[in-house]
């Protein structure tokens, strides 16, 4: 039996999408990770609460197959922001954030060359009462 769950969760990992936009962060790698470690023996692992493991593939493949999504349609495909979807992948993705560090590196070059002092010589104003 336990060969059998062990193939059905390999089957649910090469379903589940990889988003390469978000190295590190991705819930398909994480999922993966996971079932690895799981399954340290494949077929031969003995499972100590199949039920759960049970369950928990139920719950996955659920999550997989969009049947949340499709029980409950959404009307727009915004947020309360009113960020939309693609938005909200740009702001998730690293590129965001390697953006802001570059930003961060540029503003403490130009702080560098105007100012007489180093940053990090400059002592940061005490929080105010």
């Amino acid at each position: 039996m336990a060969a059998t769950r062990y193939r059905r969760f390999l089957k649910l990992c090469e379903e589940w999408p990889r988003d390469e936009s978000k190295k590190g962060r991705d819930l398909g790698t994480f999922l993966r990770q996971r079932v690895a470690a799981a399954f340290r023996e494949g077929e031969n692992t003995q499972i100590s609460d199949p039920e759960k493991c049970d369950q928990m593939y139920d719950s996955l493949a659920r999550i997989n197959t969009n049947v949340y999504k499709q029980r409950f349609p959404r009307l727009k495909d915004t947020s309360f922001t009113g960020v939309t979807v693609e938005e909200c992948r740009l702001l998730l993705s690293g590129s965001m954030q390697q953006m802001d560090e570059e930003k961060k590196g540029l503003w403490k070059t130009l702080m560098e060359r105007f100012s007489s002092k180093s940053p990090e010589d400059v002592p940061e104003k005490a929080p105010e009462k």
